[in-house]
């Protein structure tokens, strides 16, 4: 068998609720839950695994036969969409070479059209059992997967994780092989920055969530960063406008601007949180050591330490505002101390008097 996957992995900015949506969208449509079929159930905890509704079928021209590529979609509770179009050869009786196939489609070209069109079926479908349901085509991971049963079916793996023909340097080279891993003499997976082989004797679905799974992680990732990023700016404007204002007023800003900053620290921190223990994988090596090492080559770290650097920052602030109010508001006590014992003064002089 050979295949390509073809995933663009969407933001809908809000949290899904699987369970109730699973219950009403049952009765209409043909849906299912992930389950890890080659590993012990206990091997891989998956929270809430994701909801998957099937979506029909697109099919190509090329080269005067006929690909049809399948699309399904996967809803995650974290408030991701995956839109996954599948080209399967089961049976090797497609005449066009994979490679042929990969160099076509190489960068997913041709698909945008494609992906939009179901992406617009998604909604249209979700938005029935769901009050708001948006997502932004512009914003999304793409990757590929491709897969095949034995070294044979092809001549070169760097032309179809590359993309196209060339006579790549020996670094280029180690730089993609180098993440390679394998189980046994017979399989291997090599994962790239925007693709991944797969050659497996057995079906290999339980590699390509995971690598599904990591790319999930990576643009929920990205968009909190984006997200952060926004708040930062805001928050930056929002003291230098306060900065303007009368005394009174400015403290009162502070502490508007206090609130909402603790706001956004215990939202980020809890949805992060939730997005590095999305997936735990306790017992099998082998796909442990394939999940770490997406989630290296997607360079998910250095956007966690991104995020981690600003909610610094955002600490920082707050603890400036907040340093800054508390000054404030023991000077401010202390003149209604000194006004009090001013009073007393006053009126005992006043009794002494009369």
């Amino acid at each position: 068998m050979s295949a390509i996957y073809f995933y663009r992995i969407y933001e809908t900015g809000t949290e899904i609720n699987l369970d109730k949506l699973e219950q009403e969208i049952s009765a209409d449509h043909s849906i299912s839950r992930r389950r890890f079929s080659r590993v012990k159930p206990s091997s891989i905890q998956l929270d809430t695994p994701p909801l998957l509704i099937n979506l029909g079928t697109f099919t190509f021209s090329l080269e005067k036969q006929e690909i049809p590529l399948i699309a399904r979609a996967r809803i995650y509770d974290i408030g991701a969409v995956s839109i996954c179009l599948f080209f399967e050869d089961r049976n090797h009786s497609d005449k066009i070479p994979l490679e042929d196939i990969a160099l076509y489609f190489s960068g997913q070209q041709g698909l945008d059209q494609v992906f939009s069109l179901y992406v617009d079926m998604l909604i249209n479908t979700l938005a029935s059992y769901l009050e708001k349901i948006t997502i932004n085509l512009d914003f999304y991971e793409d990757y590929i997967i491709y897969c095949i049963n034995n070294k044979e079916e092809i001549s070169d793996p760097m032309i179809i994780l590359m993309g196209e023909k060339t006579n790549f340097s020996p670094q280029m080279r180690q730089q993609v092989l180098n993440n390679t891993l394998s189980y046994s003499q017979d399989d291997f997976a090599i994962i790239s920055w925007d693709s991944a082989l797969l050659c497996d004797s057995e079906d290999p679905q339980d590699l390509q969530d995971l690598i599904e799974f990591a790319n999930v992680q990576l643009l929920k990732l990205r968009y909190y960063d984006n997200l952060v990023a926004r708040r930062m700016e805001k928050m930056y404007d929002d003291i230098e406008q306060a900065e303007k204002l009368s005394r009174y007023a400015r403290l009162r800003r502070y502490r508007q601007i206090m609130s909402e900053l603790m706001e956004i620290i215990g939202d980020i921190t809890e949805v992060t949180e939730k997005i590095k223990n999305f997936i735990k994988i306790t017992e099998d090596i082998y796909y442990a050591r394939v999940y770490e090492t997406t989630l290296r080559v997607l360079r998910t770290g250095q956007w966690s330490e991104s995020l981690n650097r600003m909610i610094s920052v955002i600490y920082q602030n707050y603890s400036l505002l907040s340093n800054e109010v508390n000054i404030q508001h023991s000077n401010f006590l202390e003149w209604i101390i000194i006004i009090l014992i001013a009073l007393e003064f006053i009126f005992a002089i006043l009794q002494s008097i009369i």
